[in-house]
């Protein structure tokens, strides 16, 4: 038992390690899927719908916490630091986040949990199955606390809780170090919407009408007489999808502008709220459209705000360059904050920048060598 506890401390803290860490270097994203899960919680119990509103409010900060606490967790798991307090802490999160993954599949409410941030998606079921695994070796943990040789690695732990704050508020104020989704540096919007060309494996339930079994084939039975369909499952139907499709670009009257966006040098300046821009940045941001456009760079202005609202804005601060309508989800996804810029070239992205680290003209010429 006592080498079983030992395996059990490495499996948890490798899984809480990399699973913090993976999420760490984009908590913004990790923020989006606590607030969706606050905001149906809000929905789903109106008596406390005060409470968990002002966590979905506070989703980033939460999500700040809970990502760092994920890599020190885990660190101090493998290091055997304090494993008292830490067992306690590994049993608290994991009840939580099984509490959220069951939630998730029984009801049907969230379709994706987040645990791995954007580097590997999991289905509900599946999420929750690997929470209760993850149970089993905590509990281990839990009941073995007392008996682990507890090493004393405090200026250890001090750097990896600083390190893994550190890189966090970096995600934050600037963008992720490191950027899983589809739209980061070297990746091919155009390319990554188009069909994956991957053959589907289905799998056909039939029932027997003579032995009233039901069988589960490949292939669809042409055989009524014999055998009744039941039902049809596609086993690889996530790997059919193309890695984006509802990437969507429109102009203030609807006419579809997504392929001009794939053509040239364009930079696309993101806005997904205009109420809390920092004037600062706007300013920023107009002298190097100004720029890019002498530069033969295409500049592009992509918000979510409704219509009236960025007329408003932009005719407040002197922005004239053309602006265009995107889905406000898509645009979460593409720009961890606001505003955020895009180089394109050709549809590849060459470059991406935060509101804090808007570069210079010569950044963006030196991007699209």
């Amino acid at each position: 038992m006592k080498l079983f506890s030992q395996i059990a401390r490495i499996i948890v803290g490798v899984i809480f390690t990399f699973s913090g860490f993976v999420k760490v270097v984009d908590p913004v994203g990790t923020g989006i899927k606590l607030e969706e899960y606050f905001e149906v919680f809000a929905q789903d119990l109106p008596s406390l719908q005060g409470l968990f509103m002002f966590f979905a409010h506070n989703s980033l900060f939460l999500s700040l916490i809970f990502c760092a606490l994920e890599v020190i967790l885990g660190l101090a798991t493998l290091l055997s630091y304090r494993m008292k307090i830490t067992s306690w802490l590994l049993l608290i999160i994991i009840v939580f986040f099984t509490f959220l993954t069951f939630y998730s599949a029984y009801f049907n409410k969230v379709t994706d949990c987040g645990c791995f941030g954007d580097f590997l998606k999991l289905k509900p079921w599946t999420s929750f199955y690997k929470d209760i695994f993850l149970i089993v070796f905590i509990l281990i943990i839990f009941t073995f606390k007392n008996k682990y040789a507890n090493s004393n690695q405090n200026i250890l732990m001090v750097i990896v809780t600083a390190i893994s704050f550190g890189i966090g508020i970096y995600a934050i104020r600037y963008l992720p170090p490191i950027d899983f989704l589809p739209y980061a540096i070297g990746k091919s919007i155009p390319e990554q919407m188009k069909p994956t060309g991957i053959k589907p494996i289905m799998e056909f339930t039939f029932l027997n009408k003579k032995t009233n079994e039901e069988i589960i084939v490949k292939e669809f039975l042409l055989d009524t007489l014999t055998y009744k369909y039941v039902s049809m499952v596609t086993l690889n139907e996530d790997k059919l999808k193309p890695k984006i499709t509802d990437y969507s670009i429109s102009d203030r009257k609807g006419n579809d502008y997504t392929d001009s966006t794939f053509v040239g040098n364009k930079l696309l300046v993101i806005f997904k709220d205009v109420k809390n821009t920092d004037i600062e940045q706007v300013k920023k941001l107009k002298s190097l459209i100004k720029t890019a456009q002498a530069k033969g760079i295409s500049p592009m202005i992509l918000t979510s705000v409704i219509q009236a609202d960025y007329q408003k804005f932009s005719e407040a601060n002197g922005i004239t360059t053309p602006y265009f309508s995107a889905d406000a989800t898509v645009l979460k996804t593409m720009a961890r904050t606001n505003p955020c810029l895009i180089l394109l070239k050709n549809g590849i992205v060459k470059g991406k920048w935060g509101s804090n680290s808007i570069p210079k003209i010569e950044s963006l010429a030196e991007n699209l060598k």
